[in-house]
């Protein structure tokens, strides 16, 4: 994806600029007639708004104008990011019910913090204590959830418990964590992938050689992950996210993932040995709002060549606690 240095003029979002300005609504959808929008709270709803060809064709020229690219039958995707959103249009050819357009907001600022947490019932003080105590004594952590979830957010949240003196590297192929912006003064390079000329999988190894503390990748999504847990096993700390719907599952997950001959036992044995932490955030509606939570975290702990997943805190069924060997030594000390 190409990243506008300009930015763009704020004429020309027309009737989208409102949207832009709430910073409760994170995305904004056309899909060739009606414009859709994602509000925090809210949920998803149709805007009380037509956009006319006019408008439409004036925007898709600005954008690949600004990157400098053809946008036709032929090359019928356009993406584009400024340092605050992230565009994706595809081509009528292709997009058969009208041109679509996607607009991801991607703030530098953190929305998730403790007072809000508590209001919300996100999570307890107990949770928020002992998520704090995790990346203080540098546990790897895994942050499993599904599409629109808040799994970015929390990660987010989770980097103010790094020292400022401990060096991080964020890896992500659309800039969203902001680390730099939202902790000021700490150690960080920032790098954004680019499939074809600097790939998840380089990008990591080349991290290795500036002597990071912590590597912050933004998704788990494939192979990489191979890279991201050698790197564990080198003694660097990390965090990342990962589509999934419960904790138990994220080890297989992350095996269907690693496209490797392998073997299924060493494979395992590395991911209950290098990786700390792992936790659930789940998505409801309530009273037409969308409601937010910690729904699971367990530890994963390999004992005596004995893999397990030690669920200590499931919500309305486990109350948080903290019966684990790992969770023993790694909190020696703090």
């Amino acid at each position: 994806m190409e990243l506008i240095d300009e930015v763009i003029p704020r004429e020309m979002f027309g009737e989208l600029s409102v949207y832009l300005d709430d910073d409760n609504i994170t995305d904004i959808n056309y899909n060739g007639q009606t414009v859709w929008v994602d509000h925090i709270c809210k949920g998803r709803y149709q805007a009380d708004i037509v956009l006319s060809e006019e408008f439409i064709d004036a925007f898709i020229m600005k954008i690949k104008n600004s990157v400098s690219k053809n946008f036709n039958i032929e090359h019928n995707v356009l993406e584009a990011e400024t340092a605050q959103l992230r565009i994706s249009i595809i081509h009528h050819s292709v997009a058969k019910t009208g041109t679509a357009i996607s607009i991801r907001k991607t703030p530098p600022k953190q929305r998730l913090n403790e007072l809000l947490m508590l209001e919300t019932g996100y999570c307890d003080q107990a949770i928020i204590d002992f998520l704090s105590k995790c990346v203080k004594s540098s546990c790897n952590i895994i942050i499993a959830g599904t599409t629109g979830s808040g799994k970015t957010e929390l990660l987010k949240w989770l980097t103010n418990f790094i020292e400022a003196n401990e060096k991080v590297i964020t890896i992500e192929d659309n800039l969203e964590i902001h680390y730099r912006q939202i902790n000021p003064g700490k150690d960080c390079i920032e790098l954004k992938v680019d499939e074809k000329r600097f790939s998840y999988s380089k990008a990591i190894k080349t991290s290795l050689r500036q002597l990071p503390q912590w590597i912050i990748l933004s998704e788990a999504r494939s192979v990489e992950v191979k890279y991201l847990l050698e790197t564990f096993s080198t003694g660097h700390n990390g965090i990342t996210t990962i589509h999934c719907d419960d904790v138990r599952k994220i080890p297989k997950r992350i095996k269907n993932m690693i496209q490797d001959d392998i073997s299924e036992e060493v494979l395992f044995d590395d991911i209950f040995s290098f990786i700390d932490i792992g936790i659930l955030i789940s998505k409801h509606i309530v009273n037409n709002e969308i409601k937010r939570r910690i729904e699971q975290i367990c530890v994963y702990d390999f004992v005596d060549k004995k893999r397990e997943t030690v669920m200590i805190y499931e919500r309305d069924r486990i109350p948080l606690h903290g019966d684990s060997p790992k969770l023993k030594r790694k909190f020696e000390g703090l």
